[in-house]
């Protein structure tokens, strides 16, 4: 069905309709437009905000970055700024592949809708220039037939008065004879302005017009495509930068899990220990006794110690927190008595070294992180479907059987490639002025390659289509095989004789195909479950509490053949049936 034929008097409809879809790729090509601002303004924000806590060159932060959790929030805040680098990315091609790109294309949509438009309107105003002239020419004849009729009547009554001279009779009749020749000249050129007319309006509804508005179907068909590909582009745009993204995303989980709280902690023992002794207890200083000056500079005077190893603050009193730190009530004062160890709090055992916590996290770490890297393996591991396991076994044989003849097309290409190349160095050698032969071998080594090639993926598909319980309608093309010099070799297995009749062959192979359709004897019942819908190809379709024959039996892979009595046959899943098998 085209425009031309089924809309051949809605110039109007398909004029707005033209119309409409400029107007939407126009639409779409703004929308766009807005994304790739949005995509660029998120990016802009992404990047000021790894700048804002990014630490300067420096700073106490970038002495910080020794810790493996700053280290980690600098290598997530670099992770976020290539992250908005693949938005950016994405702007960018989005710009180019496709606001560019559709703003070009809609210029030349416009260019050529105004065209076909100007054509129609050619062809319109032709054919109103021809109809005027048709109903001048009609209203000239009508005119001049009635002045014909006049001069008639006036003859004819002039012929009739008894008062009027025969040179008066005679004139009128004169009159009247020309008038009705000029009629008949009206007549005439009516008629040939209307024979021109209709033609024109034959050609104007039956070739012109349908021609322009299948001009106009097609353009907007192609446009259509393109908007097609415009949607595809705008998803697979972002799809091009996922794996990056991915990585970002890897990166960022990968910091986190680099953090190590332990190993924090040693730093910063490392760096901030003073290797000082705790102080020592006070010495009791008894005022009640007489003490000269040589005792008081003795045992009981003031230890030297901590407050002798402070330096410059010797004189102060020693604290271990600033004045400005606060502890609560409950807090222990440097002075207090420390708690009596129990056994519940006293030293670990050797099993837990000296950090029992540290212990349970590493034994968590040895039985949960095997868990979750097999189960992230396992969740991330494709579907293997070059065998077609993943198919139901009828599926999975056409499959199998549709991927043969594939291979077997290609093989034969190659095997004709291959002849050719034969057939190119065998004139070559008789004719050395032509070419030399010796360049055609690279190209008949390649050859035998890929034949090679063909022929053990043909190998592999039969062998699993023999698993899957099939049988190879493959053609074997063997009769065309060549060796490495591209010479035939008439003793390949397969091959036909000279006085073998190849439509034999073929009805034989037909005949074959049809004694193999044997209907397969059931080998017990099964009673239906639940409901299945089987809207899979090669499954059927079963109602819960419904009766079938059971034709093949399940193989491992979860499916059963079935059999209906109206001879409908498909599988369907076994846990779905309770099956009987006879014995």
């Amino acid at each position: 069905m085209d425009w031309g034929t089924e809309l051949w008097d809605q110039y109007d409809i398909l004029d707005k309709h033209t119309q409409s879809g400029l107007d939407l790729v126009d639409k779409y090509v703004k929308f766009v437009k807005e994304r790739t601002e949005i995509e660029q303004t998120y990016a802009k924000q992404l990047r000021n905000l790894t700048k804002k806590y990014s630490p300067k060159r420096g700073s106490k932060e970038e002495q910080e970055c020794r810790f493996s959790n700053h280290q980690a929030f600098l290598d997530i805040l670099n992770e976020m700024n290539d992250y908005a680098g693949q938005r950016e990315l994405i702007a960018e091609n989005m710009m180019i592949n496709i606001c560019i790109e559709l703003t070009k294309y809609l210029q030349e949509l416009k260019q050529e809708r105004k065209m076909h438009l100007s054509d129609a309107k050619k062809a319109q105003q032709s054919l109103e220039g021809t109809y005027k002239q048709l109903d001048n020419s009609k209203k000239r004849f009508e005119r001049e037939w009635r002045e014909a009729e006049k001069a008639a009547q006036y003859a004819e009554k002039t012929d009739q008065d008894l008062n009027a001279t025969k040179a008066d009779v005679e004139k009128a009749k004169q009159q009247a004879h020309m008038r009705t020749h000029i009629a008949e000249e009206c007549k005439n050129d009516y008629a040939a302005q209307l024979q021109k007319y209709n033609k024109e309006q034959n050609q104007f509804y039956f070739t012109d017009m349908p021609l322009i508005f299948n001009k106009l179907q097609e353009m907007d068909e192609r446009r259509i495509k393109k908007m097609a590909q415009g949607y595809i582009l705008f998803a697979d745009t972002e799809r091009q930068v996922m794996p990056i993204i991915g990585k970002c995303l890897e990166g960022i989980n990968r910091a986190g899990t680099n953090v190590n709280e332990r190993n924090d902690s040693v730093v910063l023992i490392e760096q901030h220990k003073s290797g000082f002794e705790r102080p020592g207890d006070l010495e009791f200083e008894d005022y009640s006794q007489g003490i000269n000056r040589a005792s008081s500079d003795s045992s009981l005077g003031t230890p030297k110690g901590p407050l002798e190893l402070l330096g410059k603050n010797k004189n102060k009193t020693f604290r271990l927190f600033n004045k400005k730190s606060k502890l609560p009530s409950s807090s222990l004062s440097p002075f207090s008595t420390p708690p009596t160890p129990s056994p519940a709090n006293g030293p670990p055992s050797p099993k837990f070294g000296r950090d029992p916590l540290s212990y349970c996290l590493k034994e968590i770490n040895k039985t949960v992180k095997p868990r979750i890297s097999s189960f992230r393996t396992l969740k991330r591991t494709p579907v293997d479907t070059e065998g077609f396991t993943h198919l139901p076994p009828e599926q999975r044989r056409k499959r199998l059987q549709q991927k043969i003849d594939d291979i077997s097309k290609e093989l034969q290409k190659e095997m004709d490639q291959s002849e050719a190349l034969g057939k190119m160095k065998d004139v070559y050698e008789k004719n050395p002025q032509m070419g030399d032969p010796a360049s055609l071998a690279p190209q008949i080594t390649q050859t035998a390659q890929n034949m090679e090639k063909l022929r053990g993926d043909l190998n592999k598909y039969e062998s699993w289509l023999a698993e899957a319980g099939g049988r190879g309608d493959s053609i074997r093309y063997s009769t065309h095989s060549l060796n490495n010099n591209g010479a035939h070799n008439p003793s390949s297995p397969g091959a036909l004789s000279d006085d073998t009749d190849p439509s034999q062959a073929v009805y034989t192979e037909f005949d074959d195909d049809f004694e193999e359709e044997e209907v397969a004897t059931p080998i017990g019942q099964c009673t239906a479950l639940y409901n299945f819908p089987g809207s899979s190809e090669g499954t059927i379709s079963m109602q819960e509490g419904e009766v079938l024959s059971v034709v093949e039996e399940d193989k491992g892979d979860g499916w059963t053949r079935v059999r209906r009595n109206n001879g409908d046959e498909g599988y369907i899943p076994t846990s779905y049936a309770t099956i009987t098998l006879n014995k």
